[in-house]
This record gives structure tokens, sequence and C-alpha cells, in this order.
């Protein structure tokens, strides 16, 4: 199937009582994958009449409960003022609450809020680690072709429509549909070429929306959820399915009735592209989405011509760091470089965005004695990250190969998602050795050796350090026994950490 972008698009679901995963295929290759687990759903783009329970003058934010299990979070920037002006609308194609900011409006927040108020706040930033969610008193409503914003009077254009007649045609034509409704609107990249046939319903039906919400926020009690966002199948039909998108393939049969029903409303062009997945394997493995998801959580990424990339993630940001591994080249170490750095530059761009890389990104690319050489492998990698569509900020590649950046957070990131710190190193990804936690049993019983009553010492500890003493400290053991003139008994524990041991003698 030719396409406009070059690239055919096929949307995968898999829905379970437990789960609903969703995986972009980009030429068959996984593009984007997203999760919701039943049991902890999203919650970014959820509406809540919450109530003020600190503020905090010197941090010019609030802290507000809306019923989640940490309190949000509310910048001053975030709090609605009739002062505001909106000249400043981010008019970005994310779709998501917080999808313009105010400009104006100087008051401190010690002037606009009060512990105790109940006020109407949009989730904007999803909860993330320690972290409670990041709210917003300026209200957006996703629609398929347009984001409604009911407290404004603007309308902006996604920056993805380049062609400026069409988005002048684009801004004229939501400005005389939406009449006398005070609101205003974001165009979206999806509502290039639609006609006022096609726009006009969604507009009136996000209008309704915003009257039902506010009716509802009036009746409710702090703190609780007016609103709730599409749950993760509707949400990437509404945001991912453009004309490239050859099909979407769903394998549970009430999800794919739910989805149809979803399109003829919202996105009937889509109607034709819905398949039912009835194969006897299961969905992801059919589509090989399984092993992309497994090697995605690999800490080693290897390229096809023997080097590799290896990514480390931190509290506070992501190391990337590239190898030329067991690849030579062919003609000189300048051009081995340079082909191992285009070839990560390209994969770290997709890890990037398959894993929901977001925050700060450090690149460590090998150093290139070239300028021009530099030149290329910056510009390539630029050029990939076009495809993305989470905002990135790019500085030039530095003299040292480093290339810092950053993506926007959006939510947690594949790796947060899937997994847990390991519950045997705490999360370090290393252990002490055998051989250290050997020798600091053997300090601990020469510390202890004045307090010993019994003739036998014995020590409990795990059995691969109990299996080191015997095999490679058997001489020091028995030196350290002349040496007190007690007998010292092992006792290997499988249930014990590495790490621990204990000594008992008295």
């Amino acid at each position: 199937m030719e396409t406009v972008s070059g690239v055919t698009k096929e949307i995968i679901i898999n829905a379970t009582p437990q789960e609903t995963r969703v995986g972009l295929l980009e030429n068959k290759v996984l593009a984007e994958l997203y999760i919701e687990h039943v049991k902890d759903r999203r919650v970014a783009g959820n509406i809540y009449k919450g109530r003020v329970v600190r503020v905090l003058p010197g941090m010019q934010a609030a802290f507000v409960d809306v019923g989640l299990e940490k309190a949000a979070f509310l910048y001053v920037s975030d709090v609605y003022q009739e002062s505001n002006g909106y000249d400043d609308l981010v008019d970005e194609d994310d779709g998501v609450a917080g999808a313009f900011r105010p400009s104006g409006g100087d008051a401190p927040i010690e002037g606009l809020l009060q512990e105790g108020q109940e006020i109407l706040v949009q989730v904007s930033k999803e909860p993330l680690g320690r972290k409670g969610a990041r709210i917003t008193q300026h209200v957006s409503l996703p629609g398929r072709h347009v984001v409604y914003l009911p407290q404004v009077t603007h309308v902006g254009v996604s920056r993805r429509i380049t062609d400026e007649t069409e988005r002048e045609r684009l801004r004229s034509l939501v400005e005389r549909v939406r009449g006398d409704d005070p609101g205003g609107a974001i165009v979206r990249t999806a509502a290039e070429g639609c006609t006022e046939e096609e726009i006009a319903p969604e507009i009136e039906f996000l209008a309704r929306l915003w009257a039902d919400i506010s009716a509802k926020a009036a009746r409710a009690r702090a703190p609780s959820m007016v609103h709730c966002e599409l749950d993760i199948s509707f949400r990437a039909i509404r945001d991912l399915y453009t004309p490239d998108v050859r099909r979407i393939v769903v394998d549970s049969p009430e999800e794919y009735r739910k989805i149809l029903e979803f399109v003829e409303t919202y996105v009937p062009e889509a109607r034709t592209a819905v398949e039912h997945y009835d194969r006897p394997g299961p969905i992801f493995g059919f589509y090989d989405i399984e092993i992309e998801i497994s090697k995605a959580l690999e800490r080693k990424v290897w390229l096809k011509s023997g080097g590799y990339i290896v990514i480390e993630r931190t509290e506070a940001l992501t190391a990337i760091d590239v190898n030329t591994g067991s690849y030579v080249g062919k003609r000189n170490l300048e051009d081995t470089i340079l082909k191992t750095n285009l070839e990560a530059a390209r994969e770290i761009a997709y890890q990037l965005r398959l894993r929901n890389v977001g925050g700060i990104i450090i690149i460590d690319f090998i150093d290139m004695e070239i300028e021009e050489n530099r030149k290329k492998v910056f510009e390539a990698f630029a050029a990939e990250l076009e495809r993305d569509r989470a905002k990135t900020n790019l500085l030039q590649i530095s003299s040292l190969g480093l290339v810092e950046m950053t993506r926007k957070r959006v939510h947690e990131d594949l790796g947060r998602t899937l997994c847990e710190p390991c519950p045997y190193c705490e999360g370090k990804g290393y252990l002490r050795s055998r051989a250290t936690v050997a020798y600091s049993i053997f300090r601990e019983i020469r510390r202890r050796r004045g307090q010993f009553s019994e003739q036998t010492v014995v020590v409990e500890a795990h059995p691969d350090v109990v299996h080191f003493l015997y095999e490679e400290e058997r001489p020091g053991l028995e030196g350290l026994e002349n040496d007190l003139g007690r007998r010292i008994v092992l006792k290997s524990k499988s249930s014990m950490h590495q790490e621990d041991f204990r000594v008992i003698g008295s």
C-alpha cells in the first residue's frame, strides 16, 4: 500500500481483563508501545473537583487533594485568572491537558488560592515515581480533529500543518463553526484537508461535553472526579490514526465491537481498517511485538554492524553510550566510527520513542576527529527525531562527541511500566562480590574474638559465599581458626541475600 509519507502503519491492540497493550507498527516494525493496566489506569486528561490543602508562597505553587494517592501539584502559571491573556498558546499536536499556557496574570498564588478552597482542575502530567500528578485549571478537551479550549477564545493550528493557506483555511473554518460559542480551539494535524461537515459536529459535541462537566462539577463534592479521559484503545485510535494506517487489528471480540462503535461515531473513515484478530496464536506474537518488547527492556542494544549502544537510566537523567564493539570497518578508523555513529543515531532515536524515555538525555557518541563527520551524525539524529510525536530539544554535538537533549515526559517510560527495582540488589544493579562478603566475615569474626564463649563459631551465609570460603579461602579460614583457637562452621542459607551473613558464637 503506497502512502504519502512512504510509511505504512498498523495499530495492533491486545486487550485482556487485566491490561490493554497498543503497538504502532511502521513498515511492520514496532515504533511505539502503550500499556494500560486496569488496576492503575492513567489519569492524565481526567478532570477533578479538588480541595487546596496547602499553598506554598515560596514555590508559587499549591498542593491539591483530588482523590488520588498523592496530592496533586499546581503551579501559579496553571491557576486560572481572569486577567490572563492567551496569545501564547502552545499549538502542539499532543492533544492532552495543558495544551496551552497563559500570558499575563502575574498575581501571587497566595492571592489566588486559600487552603480549603474547592477548584476544578485537570491532570496535565501523570504521577511519576514519588511525585504526585501535575494539574492545571486551564482545561482542554481533545477530539479527533480539534482540542476544545472552553476558557479561551483563541483558535490555533498545529505546527505540524505547515502550509500557510491550509492553516488559514482551518482557522477561519473553526472560527465560523463555533459561532457564538465562547470557547477556543487548537486544530490538530488530523484536521488537514477536513471539511466543515467533519469538524462542526465535533466542536458541537465537545462544547456539550464541557457543559455537562461544568454542571456535574457544580453538584460534586471535593475531592471527586467529574470527567474521565478515554481508555487507551480509544485514545490510540483518536491520536494515532492517519490515512497512512492500513489496519487496526484487535484480538478481543468485546473490544472489537466497542472500537467499531467508536470509529463510526468519531473516526468514520477508519471503519474499513478495523479488523478482528481470530488466529490461534497471541496477537503480539504473530506481529513479532513480544520479542521487540523484550529487547526494549535490555540495557545493551546491538547494531547490525556489530557495534552497540548502552542505555543507562538514572534518577536525574538517561545516559546512552555508543561503542564500536566487534565492528572494525574496511577502510580506516574514522570511517568505522562515522558508520557506527550514524547507525547508532538511528537506533537511539528509535529506542527513545519505543521506550518512551523522557527528561534529560545525554548521548556519548564515539569521538570523531573531523568536524564534517560530527555534523553528519548530528543532522542524521535530528532527522530521525522528526518522526517522534513527543517534543524534543536538541543541542549541537560537542567536541567530545556528547549530545544533550530533552524529550517531553508524558507518562512513565517502558522500563518503569513493566519492571520494578530488583529486591536482591535493591535497584543498584550490582552486588558486593563473594570475596568482599567473605572478607567482611573474617573482619567481623576478628572484631568479636573476645566475645565468643563457645568453642564453635557458626557462620550463616548465602551458598555462593560459603562455597567461595570452602574452595577459594580455605587456607585463610584454617588460619583464622588457629588464630582464634576455635572451630568455624559454615552453614548455607539459600534464603539469605548474598551480601548478608550472621556470625553466631556467643
